[in-house]
């Protein structure tokens, strides 16, 4: 598996495993299977609600703790912000089972961004968390949080996929030192990304799928994806692309399918803003 390492040279694989979206009580299943795939890479939160099931198939698997890369996400929190991240870091280490994550990312630039912020730096220094980071951060809110902090987030985990793939954001973190992450690198399945006609032709020229050219794509561009499947010959597929690569001249053609916009939604939408920063978890 290849790795990337981190500006605080924490070590993380680039391609993973992520459960966003597996109910709870097929995610033990679910993880067990791809660790014995070969992820090392697992991706969860606290507000998947299936941190309890990750952490019994990383307790089943057979694989030692250090092998792992386990990451969990902190849900928005208000003042006082600081107390609250504590205690959420806690709630997800009991459930996970673990005495440290890899990675803990700040899930939504929302609430008491500052409060939660110092509470990661802290728990970074304690070595509760090897690695701190954000996710769905754009680059306003990105940069100014590492103007006036003391730890420049170490990873932000962005929607990145081939419609919307985040060039010149990846190169603003890369001057700041900051991990680009994917999150949706298949698009869940939008613009009918797997019956493409570009990314199909690419991948019958290397005998291929769409998925592992997305991937490949992905990782070759020093993206790290945590791409999501239940079904093991899936998980199986998915991380088998590290034995081919895509031309120059294919991924200037998969540069064109950027349309430069979230196929999801904009975390700068006052909707959004809205319905994400009143969701509270139970």
């Amino acid at each position: 598996m290849q790795q990337v390492t981190l500006s605080n040279g924490t070590v993380m694989p680039i391609l993973g495993f992520g459960v966003y979206q597996i109910p709870a009580e097929e995610t033990e299943q679910a993880v067990s299977a791809a660790i014995a795939a070969g992820y090392r890479l697992l991706d969860t939160a606290a507000a998947y609600g299936n941190e309890e099931a990750v952490g019994r198939a990383i307790k089943n698997s057979g694989v030692r703790r250090e092998e792992l890369f386990v990451t969990t996400k902190l849900w928005v929190q208000d003042a006082p912000a600081q107390e609250n991240t504590r205690r959420a870091s806690e709630t997800s280490l009991n459930k996970l089972g673990l005495d440290y994550l890899d990675l803990y990312l700040m899930h939504q630039p929302y609430g008491d961004v500052y409060g939660q912020w110092r509470a990661m730096e802290a728990l970074q220094h304690e070595g509760l968390a090897k690695a701190i980071g954000v996710a769905n951060f754009y680059p306003d809110r990105l940069l100014d949080l590492i103007l006036n902090n003391e730890i420049t987030p170490q990873v932000n985990q962005v929607e990145t996929h081939p419609f919307f793939q985040r060039a010149d954001y990846q190169e603003l973190m890369r001057e700041h030192g900051v991990q680009i992450q994917s999150w949706g690198g298949f698009a869940e399945g939008k613009n009918d990304l797997f019956t493409n006609p570009l990314l199909a032709g690419i991948g019958k020229e290397h005998g291929k799928s769409v998925a592992q050219v997305v991937l490949r794509w992905l990782t070759q561009r020093g993206v790290v994806a945590i791409p999501k499947s239940v079904r093991p010959q899936r998980m199986a597929e998915n991380i088998d692309v590290f034995d081919f690569e895509l031309t120059d001249e294919q991924m200037a053609q998969i540069a064109t399918l950027d349309t430069g916009s979230s196929l999801f939604f904009d975390h700068r939408d006052p909707e959004i803003v809205s319905w994400l920063a009143k969701r509270r978890l139970t």
